[in-house]
Protein backbone atom coordinates (compact mmCIF):
# COMPACT_ATOMS: atom_id res chain seq x y z
CA UNK A 1 0.00 0.00 0.00
CA UNK A 2 1.20 3.50 -1.10
CA UNK A 3 2.44 5.69 1.52
CA UNK A 4 -0.72 8.56 1.80
CA UNK A 5 1.61 11.70 1.22
CA UNK A 6 3.25 9.85 -2.18
CA UNK A 7 -0.04 9.06 -3.09
CA UNK A 8 -0.89 12.84 -2.77
CA UNK A 9 2.34 14.55 -4.48
CA UNK A 10 1.77 12.25 -7.96
CA UNK A 11 -1.76 12.78 -8.05
CA UNK A 12 -1.26 16.47 -7.19
CA UNK A 13 1.45 16.19 -10.51
CA UNK A 14 -0.23 13.57 -12.52
CA UNK A 15 -3.79 14.72 -11.66
CA UNK A 16 -4.83 11.27 -10.57
CA UNK A 17 -3.17 8.93 -8.46
CA UNK A 18 -1.06 6.55 -10.37
CA UNK A 19 -1.71 2.63 -9.89
CA UNK A 20 1.92 1.10 -9.28
CA UNK A 21 2.63 -2.63 -10.78
CA UNK A 22 2.75 -4.94 -7.93
CA UNK A 23 5.83 -6.86 -7.33
CA UNK A 24 6.81 -9.14 -4.57
CA UNK A 25 4.61 -8.94 -1.68
CA UNK A 26 4.33 -5.14 -2.25
CA UNK A 27 5.55 -3.92 1.15
CA UNK A 28 9.52 -5.04 1.04
CA UNK A 29 11.92 -3.46 -1.11
CA UNK A 30 12.39 -6.75 -3.78
CA UNK A 31 12.85 -8.94 -4.61
CA UNK A 32 12.38 -7.46 -8.30
CA UNK A 33 12.91 -9.73 -11.16
CA UNK A 34 15.80 -9.46 -13.95
CA UNK A 35 14.81 -7.53 -16.82
CA UNK A 36 17.62 -6.93 -18.17
CA UNK A 37 17.54 -7.57 -22.11
CA UNK A 38 19.90 -10.70 -23.55
CA UNK A 39 20.54 -11.34 -19.48
CA UNK A 40 21.42 -15.25 -19.87
CA UNK A 41 22.87 -15.75 -15.92
CA UNK A 42 20.96 -17.68 -13.41
CA UNK A 43 19.86 -14.70 -11.13
CA UNK A 44 16.46 -14.32 -9.75
CA UNK A 45 16.71 -11.13 -8.62
CA UNK A 46 17.84 -7.69 -9.79
CA UNK A 47 18.14 -6.44 -6.38
CA UNK A 48 21.84 -4.96 -5.75
CA UNK A 49 23.05 -2.63 -2.66
CA UNK A 50 25.70 -4.67 -1.09
CA UNK A 51 28.12 -2.42 -1.18
CA UNK A 52 26.42 0.57 0.30
CA UNK A 53 25.53 -1.96 3.10
CA UNK A 54 29.22 -2.33 3.61
CA UNK A 55 29.78 0.75 4.43
CA UNK A 56 27.30 0.99 6.79
CA UNK A 57 29.23 -1.85 8.71
CA UNK A 58 32.51 0.14 7.60
CA UNK A 59 30.64 3.44 9.90
CA UNK A 60 29.70 1.77 12.64
CA UNK A 61 33.02 0.07 12.97
CA UNK A 62 34.83 2.97 12.79
CA UNK A 63 32.67 4.54 14.96
CA UNK A 64 33.13 1.93 17.36
CA UNK A 65 36.95 1.90 16.99
CA UNK A 66 37.45 6.09 17.42
CA UNK A 67 36.06 5.42 21.10
CA UNK A 68 38.28 2.86 22.39
CA UNK A 69 41.16 3.88 24.38
CA UNK A 70 43.76 2.02 23.07
CA UNK A 71 46.68 -0.44 25.17
CA UNK A 72 49.38 2.15 24.23
CA UNK A 73 48.38 5.96 23.47
CA UNK A 74 51.12 5.89 20.37
CA UNK A 75 48.70 7.72 17.60
CA UNK A 76 50.08 5.29 14.70
CA UNK A 77 48.68 1.98 16.70
CA UNK A 78 45.33 4.09 16.69
CA UNK A 79 45.66 4.71 13.20
CA UNK A 80 46.13 1.59 11.77
CA UNK A 81 43.66 0.51 13.57
CA UNK A 82 41.04 3.38 12.11
CA UNK A 83 42.29 3.72 8.74
CA UNK A 84 41.66 0.59 6.88
CA UNK A 85 37.65 1.33 7.91
CA UNK A 86 37.66 4.78 6.47
CA UNK A 87 40.31 3.76 3.16
CA UNK A 88 39.88 0.26 2.56
CA UNK A 89 41.93 -2.51 2.86
CA UNK A 90 43.29 -5.37 0.75
CA UNK A 91 42.67 -7.59 3.78
CA UNK A 92 39.36 -8.87 5.12
CA UNK A 93 37.95 -6.74 7.86
CA UNK A 94 36.24 -8.03 11.13
CA UNK A 95 32.89 -6.46 11.76
CA UNK A 96 33.27 -4.79 15.24
CA UNK A 97 29.89 -3.35 14.61
CA UNK A 98 26.98 -4.51 14.52
CA UNK A 99 28.14 -7.19 16.44
CA UNK A 100 26.16 -9.90 17.75
CA UNK A 101 24.37 -9.53 21.47
CA UNK A 102 22.52 -12.06 23.66
CA UNK A 103 19.82 -13.89 21.09
CA UNK A 104 20.40 -10.80 18.44
CA UNK A 105 22.56 -13.14 16.08
CA UNK A 106 24.46 -11.13 13.64
CA UNK A 107 25.05 -13.75 9.98
CA UNK A 108 27.92 -11.98 9.11
CA UNK A 109 31.76 -11.35 10.94
CA UNK A 110 33.90 -10.11 8.10
CA UNK A 111 32.96 -7.41 5.78
CA UNK A 112 33.81 -9.56 3.00
CA UNK A 113 31.18 -11.49 3.59
CA UNK A 114 28.78 -8.63 2.53
CA UNK A 115 30.80 -7.06 -0.10
CA UNK A 116 34.63 -6.64 -1.12
CA UNK A 117 36.97 -3.39 -2.06
CA UNK A 118 34.72 -0.79 -0.47
CA UNK A 119 35.99 2.12 1.58
CA UNK A 120 34.26 5.50 3.11
CA UNK A 121 36.97 8.27 2.21
CA UNK A 122 36.69 7.29 -2.05
CA UNK A 123 32.50 8.35 -1.14
CA UNK A 124 32.83 11.41 1.14
CA UNK A 125 31.76 14.61 0.30
CA UNK A 126 33.69 16.50 -1.86
CA UNK A 127 32.65 19.80 -1.14
CA UNK A 128 33.56 22.78 1.52
CA UNK A 129 33.08 21.88 4.45
CA UNK A 130 32.84 25.70 6.38
CA UNK A 131 31.31 24.39 9.85
CA UNK A 132 34.47 22.50 10.76
CA UNK A 133 38.07 24.26 11.15
CA UNK A 134 40.38 24.89 8.24
CA UNK A 135 38.41 25.53 5.00
CA UNK A 136 38.61 21.38 4.07
CA UNK A 137 36.58 19.25 1.74
CA UNK A 138 34.31 16.65 3.63
CA UNK A 139 36.63 13.60 3.23
CA UNK A 140 39.61 15.80 4.78
CA UNK A 141 37.61 16.78 7.47
CA UNK A 142 36.60 12.96 8.25
CA UNK A 143 40.65 12.37 7.44
CA UNK A 144 41.21 15.16 10.38
CA UNK A 145 38.74 14.14 13.02
CA UNK A 146 40.13 10.58 12.80
CA UNK A 147 44.20 11.48 12.81
CA UNK A 148 42.39 13.63 16.25
CA UNK A 149 40.90 10.67 17.90
CA UNK A 150 44.19 9.03 17.06
CA UNK A 151 46.24 11.33 18.95
CA UNK A 152 44.20 11.58 21.81
CA UNK A 153 43.39 7.60 21.98
CA UNK A 154 40.07 7.98 24.04
CA UNK A 155 36.23 9.11 23.43
CA UNK A 156 36.50 12.58 24.84
CA UNK A 157 38.49 15.55 24.67
CA UNK A 158 38.52 17.76 27.58
CA UNK A 159 40.54 20.13 26.31
CA UNK A 160 38.06 20.63 23.58
CA UNK A 161 35.10 19.62 23.94
CA UNK A 162 35.45 16.92 21.18
CA UNK A 163 33.57 13.62 21.17
CA UNK A 164 35.17 11.97 18.50
CA UNK A 165 32.88 8.77 17.77
CA UNK A 166 30.34 11.34 17.48
CA UNK A 167 31.43 13.60 15.63
CA UNK A 168 32.84 11.04 12.82
CA UNK A 169 30.06 9.06 13.25
CA UNK A 170 27.10 12.48 12.70
CA UNK A 171 29.04 13.29 10.06
CA UNK A 172 30.09 10.32 7.94
CA UNK A 173 26.40 9.57 7.81
CA UNK A 174 25.47 12.80 5.85
CA UNK A 175 28.81 13.32 3.79
CA UNK A 176 28.93 9.87 2.81
CA UNK A 177 25.42 7.98 2.57
CA UNK A 178 23.22 11.12 2.75
CA UNK A 179 25.71 13.30 -0.24
CA UNK A 180 25.70 9.74 -2.24
CA UNK A 181 22.10 9.09 -2.47
CA UNK A 182 20.56 12.31 -2.57
CA UNK A 183 22.79 14.24 -4.63
CA UNK A 184 24.31 11.50 -6.89
CA UNK A 185 22.34 8.25 -7.64
CA UNK A 186 18.87 10.69 -7.36
CA UNK A 187 19.89 13.46 -9.15
CA UNK A 188 23.37 12.73 -11.96
CA UNK A 189 22.35 9.10 -11.76
CA UNK A 190 18.66 10.10 -12.74
CA UNK A 191 19.33 11.91 -16.01
CA UNK A 192 18.04 9.98 -19.48
CA UNK A 193 21.39 9.53 -20.41
CA UNK A 194 23.32 8.50 -17.26
CA UNK A 195 23.22 5.20 -16.59
CA UNK A 196 19.82 4.30 -18.81
CA UNK A 197 17.39 1.79 -18.44
CA UNK A 198 17.91 -0.08 -21.31
CA UNK A 199 21.69 -0.59 -20.75
CA UNK A 200 23.50 -2.44 -17.60
CA UNK A 201 24.89 -0.99 -15.25
CA UNK A 202 28.16 -1.71 -16.08
CA UNK A 203 29.50 -4.77 -18.04
CA UNK A 204 28.76 -7.78 -17.29
CA UNK A 205 25.90 -6.75 -14.97
CA UNK A 206 22.13 -8.22 -14.20
CA UNK A 207 20.65 -5.29 -13.70
CA UNK A 208 20.05 -2.04 -15.70
CA UNK A 209 21.50 1.57 -15.18
CA UNK A 210 18.19 2.59 -13.38
CA UNK A 211 17.49 -0.48 -11.25
CA UNK A 212 20.96 -0.25 -9.78
CA UNK A 213 21.23 3.60 -9.44
CA UNK A 214 17.47 3.23 -7.32
CA UNK A 215 18.99 0.24 -5.18
CA UNK A 216 22.40 1.94 -4.65
CA UNK A 217 20.17 5.36 -3.05
CA UNK A 218 18.36 2.88 -1.27
CA UNK A 219 21.11 0.87 0.21
CA UNK A 220 22.19 4.86 1.61
CA UNK A 221 19.22 5.26 3.63
CA UNK A 222 19.59 1.70 5.81
CA UNK A 223 16.54 0.93 5.96
CA UNK A 224 15.71 -3.68 6.18
CA UNK A 225 14.27 -4.67 2.86
CA UNK A 226 10.99 -5.78 4.90
CA UNK A 227 11.01 -2.72 7.08
CA UNK A 228 7.28 -1.42 5.95
CA UNK A 229 5.70 -5.11 7.47
CA UNK A 230 7.13 -3.28 11.15
CA UNK A 231 6.34 -0.66 13.41
CA UNK A 232 8.12 2.15 14.20
CA UNK A 233 9.11 0.76 17.36
CA UNK A 234 10.09 -2.37 15.84
CA UNK A 235 12.39 -0.96 13.62
CA UNK A 236 13.34 1.62 16.02
CA UNK A 237 14.55 -1.77 18.39
CA UNK A 238 16.54 -3.75 15.57
CA UNK A 239 19.00 -1.34 15.63
CA UNK A 240 18.79 -1.23 19.52
CA UNK A 241 19.35 -5.17 19.02
CA UNK A 242 16.10 -5.66 21.05
CA UNK A 243 13.95 -7.94 19.01
CA UNK A 244 15.39 -10.33 16.93
CA UNK A 245 11.88 -11.62 15.92
CA UNK A 246 11.15 -8.37 13.99
CA UNK A 247 14.53 -8.23 12.43
CA UNK A 248 14.89 -11.75 11.63
CA UNK A 249 12.38 -11.73 8.51
CA UNK A 250 13.36 -15.24 6.79
CA UNK A 251 13.05 -17.26 9.80
CA UNK A 252 16.44 -18.56 9.62
CA UNK A 253 17.84 -17.36 13.10
CA UNK A 254 20.06 -15.09 11.79
CA UNK A 255 20.32 -11.10 11.28
CA UNK A 256 21.63 -10.25 7.47
CA UNK A 257 22.86 -7.12 7.68
CA UNK A 258 22.38 -7.47 3.73
CA UNK A 259 18.44 -6.84 3.92
CA UNK A 260 17.41 -7.18 7.82
CA UNK A 261 18.69 -4.14 9.78
CA UNK A 262 18.82 -0.98 10.30
CA UNK A 263 21.41 1.43 9.46
CA UNK A 264 22.30 5.03 10.05
CA UNK A 265 19.13 7.88 9.18
CA UNK A 266 17.01 4.82 8.86
CA UNK A 267 16.95 4.25 12.57
CA UNK A 268 17.23 7.80 13.63
CA UNK A 269 13.36 8.12 11.42
CA UNK A 270 12.06 5.58 13.43
CA UNK A 271 13.07 6.79 16.31
CA UNK A 272 11.37 10.36 15.94
CA UNK A 273 8.22 8.23 14.09
CA UNK A 274 7.60 5.81 17.68
CA UNK A 275 6.35 9.09 19.08
CA UNK A 276 3.68 9.59 16.64
CA UNK A 277 3.96 13.06 15.59
CA UNK A 278 6.11 11.97 11.98
CA UNK A 279 5.86 9.31 9.24
CA UNK A 280 9.70 9.72 8.01
CA UNK A 281 10.28 5.89 8.13
CA UNK A 282 7.68 4.80 6.12
CA UNK A 283 7.28 8.01 3.96
CA UNK A 284 11.38 7.80 2.19
CA UNK A 285 10.74 3.75 2.02
CA UNK A 286 7.41 3.17 0.35
CA UNK A 287 9.00 6.34 -2.05
CA UNK A 288 12.04 4.05 -2.58
CA UNK A 289 9.27 0.77 -3.24
CA UNK A 290 6.81 2.55 -5.45
CA UNK A 291 10.21 4.15 -7.82
CA UNK A 292 11.71 0.72 -7.78
CA UNK A 293 8.05 -0.39 -8.93
CA UNK A 294 8.27 2.04 -11.83
CA UNK A 295 11.42 1.05 -13.43
CA UNK A 296 11.00 -1.95 -12.54
CA UNK A 297 7.94 -1.72 -14.94
CA UNK A 298 9.78 -0.79 -17.71
CA UNK A 299 10.81 -4.09 -18.26
CA UNK A 300 14.45 -3.11 -19.64
CA UNK A 301 13.61 -0.76 -21.99
CA UNK A 302 14.04 3.47 -21.89
CA UNK A 303 12.29 4.80 -18.90
CA UNK A 304 9.73 7.39 -20.87
CA UNK A 305 9.02 10.81 -19.84
CA UNK A 306 6.52 9.88 -17.79
CA UNK A 307 7.90 7.34 -15.71
CA UNK A 308 11.23 9.54 -15.19
CA UNK A 309 8.89 12.43 -13.89
CA UNK A 310 6.68 9.86 -11.62
CA UNK A 311 10.31 9.17 -10.21
CA UNK A 312 11.11 13.03 -10.09
CA UNK A 313 8.10 13.21 -7.73
CA UNK A 314 9.56 10.01 -5.33
CA UNK A 315 13.11 11.49 -5.68
CA UNK A 316 12.03 14.98 -4.15
CA UNK A 317 9.69 13.41 -1.31
CA UNK A 318 12.83 10.92 -0.30
CA UNK A 319 15.28 13.87 -0.32
CA UNK A 320 12.54 16.27 1.60
CA UNK A 321 12.01 13.92 4.56
CA UNK A 322 15.52 12.06 4.88
CA UNK A 323 16.33 15.92 5.37
CA UNK A 324 14.11 16.54 7.59
CA UNK A 325 15.20 13.81 9.62
CA UNK A 326 18.48 14.87 9.75
CA UNK A 327 16.88 18.83 11.07
CA UNK A 328 15.17 16.92 13.39
CA UNK A 329 18.62 15.13 14.64
CA UNK A 330 19.84 18.85 14.92
CA UNK A 331 17.09 19.95 17.47
CA UNK A 332 17.01 17.15 19.52
CA UNK A 333 20.85 17.86 20.22
CA UNK A 334 20.62 21.33 20.66
CA UNK A 335 17.65 21.46 23.21
CA UNK A 336 20.14 18.15 25.31
CA UNK A 337 23.20 20.51 24.92
CA UNK A 338 20.66 23.69 26.65
CA UNK A 339 19.79 20.86 29.32
CA UNK A 340 23.58 20.04 29.77
CA UNK A 341 24.69 23.80 30.40
CA UNK A 342 21.71 24.22 32.71
CA UNK A 343 23.65 20.77 34.63
CA UNK A 344 26.87 22.69 34.66
CA UNK A 345 25.80 25.60 35.82
CA UNK A 346 23.92 23.97 38.96
CA UNK A 347 26.77 21.98 39.40
CA UNK A 348 29.60 24.99 39.11
CA UNK A 349 27.69 27.16 41.35
CA UNK A 350 27.46 24.27 44.28
CA UNK A 351 31.60 23.70 43.43
CA UNK A 352 30.56 20.08 42.52
CA UNK A 353 32.10 17.98 40.61
CA UNK A 354 31.91 18.52 36.78
CA UNK A 355 33.56 15.61 35.03
CA UNK A 356 30.73 13.45 33.95
CA UNK A 357 28.03 16.16 33.27
CA UNK A 358 30.82 18.17 30.99
CA UNK A 359 31.50 14.56 29.26
CA UNK A 360 27.97 14.27 28.79
CA UNK A 361 27.85 17.51 27.06
CA UNK A 362 30.58 16.89 24.88
CA UNK A 363 28.42 14.24 23.43
CA UNK A 364 25.43 15.88 22.91
CA UNK A 365 27.80 18.58 21.20
CA UNK A 366 29.29 16.37 18.73
CA UNK A 367 26.33 15.13 17.61
CA UNK A 368 24.44 18.27 17.25
CA UNK A 369 27.59 19.28 15.07
CA UNK A 370 27.93 15.90 13.47
CA UNK A 371 24.22 16.38 11.98
CA UNK A 372 25.24 19.73 11.34
CA UNK A 373 27.84 19.83 8.89
CA UNK A 374 25.95 16.67 7.32
CA UNK A 375 22.41 18.91 6.92
CA UNK A 376 25.21 20.80 4.33
CA UNK A 377 26.03 17.56 2.52
CA UNK A 378 22.22 17.57 0.89
CA UNK A 379 22.25 18.02 -2.85
CA UNK A 380 20.54 21.56 -1.71
CA UNK A 381 22.60 24.70 -0.92
CA UNK A 382 20.86 25.52 2.38
CA UNK A 383 22.66 29.42 1.96
CA UNK A 384 22.29 31.55 5.16
CA UNK A 385 20.66 28.54 7.04
CA UNK A 386 24.20 27.25 7.41
CA UNK A 387 25.55 30.36 7.93
CA UNK A 388 23.63 30.62 11.28
CA UNK A 389 24.04 27.08 12.27
CA UNK A 390 27.94 27.03 12.09
CA UNK A 391 28.13 30.55 13.63
CA UNK A 392 26.00 29.80 16.33
CA UNK A 393 27.25 26.29 17.12
CA UNK A 394 31.33 27.44 16.44
CA UNK A 395 34.00 25.08 15.60
CA UNK A 396 33.69 23.77 19.29
CA UNK A 397 31.57 23.59 22.05
CA UNK A 398 32.07 26.75 24.73
CA UNK A 399 34.47 25.05 27.30
CA UNK A 400 34.33 25.08 31.56
CA UNK A 401 37.14 27.93 31.29
CA UNK A 402 34.65 29.84 28.97
CA UNK A 403 37.23 29.32 26.26
CA UNK A 404 36.40 27.70 22.87
CA UNK A 405 38.00 25.95 19.05
CA UNK A 406 38.18 28.79 16.97
CA UNK A 407 40.61 28.04 14.27
CA UNK A 408 43.34 25.38 13.11
CA UNK A 409 47.10 26.04 13.07
CA UNK A 410 49.42 25.30 10.21
CA UNK A 411 50.16 21.78 11.95
CA UNK A 412 46.23 21.29 12.03
CA UNK A 413 46.56 21.77 15.59
CA UNK A 414 43.25 23.51 17.05
CA UNK A 415 43.36 26.86 18.46
CA UNK A 416 41.39 28.29 21.10
CA UNK A 417 40.39 32.13 22.09
CA UNK A 418 37.43 33.57 24.79
CA UNK A 419 33.80 32.56 23.74
CA UNK A 420 30.64 33.77 24.63
CA UNK A 421 29.23 33.40 27.82
CA UNK A 422 27.56 30.24 28.94
CA UNK A 423 23.84 31.75 28.97
CA UNK A 424 24.53 33.65 25.41
CA UNK A 425 25.50 30.25 24.14
CA UNK A 426 22.13 28.78 25.65
CA UNK A 427 20.11 31.15 23.90
CA UNK A 428 22.06 30.10 20.47
CA UNK A 429 21.12 26.70 20.98
CA UNK A 430 17.38 27.79 21.35
CA UNK A 431 17.55 29.87 18.64
CA UNK A 432 19.04 26.44 16.58
CA UNK A 433 16.03 24.83 17.61
CA UNK A 434 14.02 27.80 16.30
CA UNK A 435 15.98 27.43 12.96
CA UNK A 436 14.98 24.22 12.61
CA UNK A 437 11.13 24.64 12.79
CA UNK A 438 11.40 27.73 10.94
CA UNK A 439 12.69 26.63 7.54
CA UNK A 440 12.40 22.69 7.75
CA UNK A 441 9.28 22.37 10.00
CA UNK A 442 9.86 19.30 11.93
CA UNK A 443 7.46 18.29 13.92
CA UNK A 444 8.98 15.28 16.29
CA UNK A 445 10.76 18.18 18.19
CA UNK A 446 12.69 16.07 20.28
CA UNK A 447 13.54 17.74 23.77
CA UNK A 448 12.07 21.06 22.99
CA UNK A 449 13.17 23.24 25.13
CA UNK A 450 11.59 26.75 22.90
CA UNK A 451 9.39 27.50 25.86
CA UNK A 452 12.85 29.13 27.60
CA UNK A 453 13.40 31.53 24.73
CA UNK A 454 11.72 34.71 25.67
CA UNK A 455 12.75 34.48 29.28
CA UNK A 456 16.46 33.71 28.74
CA UNK A 457 16.51 36.43 25.81
CA UNK A 458 15.05 39.12 28.58
CA UNK A 459 17.85 37.64 31.20
CA UNK A 460 20.18 38.96 28.39
CA UNK A 461 18.50 42.50 27.42
CA UNK A 462 16.81 40.96 24.90
CA UNK A 463 19.80 40.45 22.81
CA UNK A 464 19.10 39.39 19.21
CA UNK A 465 22.47 37.87 19.01
CA UNK A 466 22.60 34.91 16.20
CA UNK A 467 26.35 35.03 15.37
CA UNK A 468 28.86 33.02 18.01
CA UNK A 469 31.91 34.58 16.37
Amino acid sequence: MQNKFTKLMLAGVFGTTLALPAFGDGHSYGPFPITLKGYSGDKTNSVSYSGQIARHVLHDSLKKLSGTKASTNIKQINLDGMMPYFKGSKEDLIILAPKSKGDFIIKQTLLNEISSGKNLSGKSYKGLVNGWPGGMTGVEVLEHMINKAAEHGSAFDPNTGYNYPQLISKFAMGAVFYNQAVDNYLDEKLGPDNKPNNKPYKDGAYYTGKEHSWDEAFGYWGAAAHSLNLTAEQNYNITKMKDMAAADHNGDGVVDLKTEYNFAHAYYAASYDKGGKTDYFNTVTQAFVDGRKIITSANGEALTPAQRSQLYVLRDIIGQNWEKVIAESVFKYAGSVYKDIDKLQTIIEANGDTTKAFATYGKHWGELKGFALALQCGKNNIGETAVKLNRMMGFGPVLLNSSQVTGVDSNGNFIKDEASGWDEYKLHMLKIQKLMVDVFAVKARANDQLANISDLSAKLGGSNSAEND
